[in-house]
């Protein structure tokens, strides 16, 4: 299913991954005008970012508790998948499932022929054939967009300056070095918190995506936007131990657990609500 081309939210997906990329550069050229020596630690984030990028599906389906899942065991989850990845021109990604009250879903994997998409039992009990199938779509979004590799690129310099600010890492000499070490540490501080924010604000965009992506899998953005306001409306029902023990999979799910104000602020999803009305505009636009 083809649109119209949404020049505002790639606008902004360029923006936000310029201001990341000037961020990174201004962190880099102090740390090197303050003769800072960094070698180690980029070395070490470097190795444990490769890990985590080759192995991010075992890591986030293990984290889940959640298992592959054969065709015998799940014929009509598979065959769904099975269509859905024709109808995006995608492999068909591994497809597992989590034991879990939690209704919610995701996609992981660095690469579309090494991807998973996982499903809790809670969202399959709880949404229509229809809506799960929209959920599904939006995963495959999510691989087809290679979102998993953006966003271990995006946060890699960003993760260091955590660990400066973190440990005070610090490789270098010098008369000034108290000087220095303290300067460094002040703008790793900076960069972590504005990273932090355009990272998150990256994710939320490319949320609207994965969005419009599955949207034009399905040809039925109607059903997506059904389905995240049943998931959305079904959290509360959720026993809030299972919630806490899931919460570290945010950034992963369809639909986010709660956290508070502060929470929702640095949010990696946008709000159901806007998420729902640029669905319901997509519709509109489908038929005219």
């Amino acid at each position: 299913m083809d649109w119209k081309t949404d020049w505002g939210l790639r606008g902004r997906m360029f923006l936000t991954m310029f201001l990341l990329f000037v961020l990174y550069i201004v962190f880099v050229g102090v740390l090197a005008a303050l003769d800072v020596g960094l070698f180690a630690i980029v070395g070490f984030m470097a190795l444990f970012s490769l890990g985590q990028f080759f192995f991010s599906d075992k890591l986030a389906l293990y984290s889940m508790g959640a298992k592959e899942v054969s065709e015998e065991e799940y014929p009509e989850l598979h065959a769904m998948v099975t269509r859905l990845s024709q109808q995006a021109d995608l492999p068909k990604p591994k497809v597992a499932v989590a034991d879990s009250r939690v209704p919610n879903a995701f996609a992981t994997g660095r690469s579309q022929k090494s991807s998973a998409v996982c499903v809790t039992t809670g969202i399959m009990q709880r949404l229509d054939e229809e809506e799960l199938e929209g959920v599904m779509a939006h995963e495959l979004a999510h691989i087809k967009n290679r979102d998993v590799m953006v966003m271990t690129i995006a946060s890699f310099l960003s993760t260091i300056a955590f660990l400066v600010v973190r440990f005070g890492i610090y490789f270098g000499g010098g008369r000034n070095r108290n000087g220095q070490v303290f300067v460094a540490i002040l703008a790793s501080l900076v960069v972590w918190i504005l990273s932090y924010v355009l990272i998150r604000a990256l994710s939320r965009y490319r949320e609207f995506a994965a969005d419009r992506g599955g949207a034009a899998i399905t040809g039925k953005p109607a059903a997506l936007a059904s389905a995240l306001l049943t998931i959305d409306g079904s959290m509360d029902r959720v026993p809030s131990e299972d919630l806490r023990d899931q919460a570290e999979m945010n950034a992963f799910f369809i639909i986010p657990i709660r956290s508070g104000v502060v929470g929702r602020l640095f949010s990696t999803h946008p709000p159901t609500e806007k998420r729902v009305e640029a669905l319901r505009d997509l519709e509109r636009e489908m038929e005219t």
